[in-house]
């Protein structure tokens, strides 16, 4: 009720990208003040439920609700995230090299959708900066993913240097590890979702995986995140590269392209839309690569969740984690105690003792 009474009201009235940046910055300045992060998590953390604590990739979940990908792009506000109730959180998308990303404007709100269109670009103080800010970081009270990209410049038949760069660079810093070949708006990444350029990545990124796990003697998850623009076929073929690579799991999904239904005047605006109006398109992308595998490649399920409901949906589908963004964008912080409150009485409606038994419900 304070983020929609006293927050949000300033934000919306400001410039997009410039009340993101001012929310980050606020969470960095915030947790080099002596108490404001424990004033956070009383205001807005999550106690640890046992039927809603996850272990998975050999990594212990506090709950199956994550921040996404884009928001923290270089792990400035990892403490100040990691206070207000997530169980997770990814940082990035970051690059070998950092980057400025597209030009401004480039971040648009559609309110009357609850959505936001972006074309950001991968804007990033690169792998090496980021390295130093997480190597800086006393102990993380939650499980950290570095999300991975390639530089703009860096050609497709080039681009598994760069994510090999990016992993050698954050091993020892990282819990695991995203691959973002799904993004729109970086020139023809999504390209490498498909046929041999996809086996060809993912048999680099495997590789660099093991040789860094070998060098610190630890070896760490990698996951993929996936686009929801892609047909049927395309999807089967993708899913049984990546299950075949070796890799630890998947998300499901980036942004969208499409538009359908979508009114507001932003909607002409180019760039890959999250929030409300993803929300159907990837939980049936989840659907479909849990039915495919099985349930043996674990899936966190991403896009439009804005609601208790909406987790648990995608959970249902084969989700075994999930992650908000551009809902706490329009909810604010307080999202996460209603996501949290909600998903334990829909298992208790259900007889679920624990939320893995509810993993791929619908498809038994």
């Amino acid at each position: 009720m304070l983020y929609r009474a006293l927050g949000k009201p300033v934000f919306f009235r400001m410039d997009p990208e410039n009340a993101h940046h001012l929310v980050i910055n606020g969470l960095h300045t915030a947790a080099a003040i002596p108490g404001m992060t424990s004033m956070l998590r009383g205001m807005y953390g999550v106690p640890e439920a046992p039927e809603l604590a996850t272990n998975l990739f050999g990594i212990h979940f506090p709950s199956p609700v994550g921040l996404a990908a884009g928001l923290d792009k270089n792990a400035d506000a990892v403490p100040g995230f990691s206070a207000i109730g997530f169980g997770f959180m990814e940082v990035g998308t970051v690059t070998p090299l950092g980057q400025p990303g597209n030009d401004r404007p480039r971040l648009f709100r559609l309110p009357p959708e609850e959505a936001l269109i972006n074309r950001m670009g991968f804007n990033n103080r690169g792998a090496e900066a980021m390295a130093e800010r997480l190597q800086a970081l006393k102990a993380r009270s939650i499980p950290v993913a570095v999300n991975i990209g390639k530089n703009k410049s860096t050609p497709n038949e080039e681009a598994f240097r760069d994510y090999e760069k990016c992993i050698s660079a954050l091993y020892e810093h990282a819990d695991f590890f995203v691959v973002n070949i799904s993004s729109p708006n970086t020139p023809d990444l999504r390209k490498l979702q498909h046929g041999d350029e996809l086996a060809a990545l993912l048999t680099a990124v495997i590789h660099r995986m093991a040789e860094e796990a070998e060098r610190h003697g630890k070896s760490k998850a990698v996951l993929v995140k996936i686009a929801p623009d892609v047909s049927f076929d395309e999807l089967e073929y993708m899913v049984d590269t990546i299950q075949n690579s070796g890799v630890s799991g998947l998300i499901a999904t980036n942004t969208t392209l499409s538009r359908d239904g979508i009114k507001h005047k932003n909607a002409k605006e180019t760039g890959g839309l999250s929030g409300k109006p993803l929300g159907v398109r990837s939980t049936e992308i989840i659907s479909r690569v849990y039915r495919q595998t099985g349930g043996r490649l674990p899936i966190i399920g991403s896009g439009g969740i804005f609601s208790a409901e909406d987790a648990y949906d995608k959970i249902k589908a084969g989700a075994s984690l999930v992650e908000i963004y551009t809902a706490l964008i329009y909810e604010g912080p307080e999202i996460n105690r209603k996501l949290h409150r909600g998903l334990r009485e829909l298992l208790r409606r259900d007889g679920y003792r624990h939320i893995t038994e509810a993993v791929g419900a619908d498809h038994r």
